[in-house]
């Protein structure tokens, strides 16, 4: 039960903060600035667990592949950013990558390795190039950005622990409703962008 509770704790208190976390432009700061923006943004938070769970939903090697493939296309999405590079649609695409991944973990499904790379890896573009957009203006965007992509890998991390508990046929269901839930904060997170 606390191997349970602990996560669901922790996660408690990481969605405390606003819903997105690219509202603020030119965030100052440095290592704590960049560890504490993904966990104050909902978008970001839930779409992260996501990824851990539905690794570990798909098992090796998808359970360590999908949460090194995030945060390493997610640093190429921020040098776009940092480089200007003009992208169309990037907050409707981080709402979108909670639904989807929300969904996935949902319907518990299957795919190949690469498919799965794929999805998350377009995904990771556009989260990195978000974040990309708010480093030049960082008081020092190097800590900033190590800050951000480490507290990523934990959100992962965190996903991938509570998605060991699919061992077991309740665990299994229980990942299912959390992804459930994710999935509908995603489809809140594209109806308030678009309203």
């Amino acid at each position: 039960m606390r191997r349970i509770l602990i996560p669901v704790l922790f996660l408690s208190l990481c969605v405390s903060g606003p819903a997105a976390a690219h509202t603020e432009v030119g965030v100052a700061g440095g290592l704590l600035s960049g560890f504490l923006h993904p966990l104050t943004g909902l978008d970001h938070l839930v779409a992260m667990v996501a990824v851990g769970l539905w690794g570990a939903q798909l098992g090796a090697p998808a359970i360590w592949v999908l949460p090194v493939c995030f945060p390493t296309v997610m640093a190429v999405g921020g040098l776009l950013g940092i480089a200007g590079v003009p992208m169309q649609s990037t907050e409707l695409v981080i709402a979108a990558s909670a639904l989807v991944l929300g969904a996935v973990v949902a319907t518990a499904m299957r795919m190949p390795l690469w498919a799965a790379a794929i999805v998350v890896g377009v995904f990771a573009v556009f989260h990195g190039y978000a974040h990309g957009l708010e480093l030049p203006d960082a008081a020092n965007p190097l800590a900033y950005g190590v800050g951000f992509v480490v507290a990523t890998g934990l959100l992962h991390a965190l996903g991938i622990l509570i998605g060991l508990l699919t061992r077991w046929h309740t665990g299994a269901r229980a990942v299912r409703v959390l992804g459930a839930a994710i999935a509908g904060l995603g489809g809140m997170f594209l109806i308030s962008l678009t309203s």
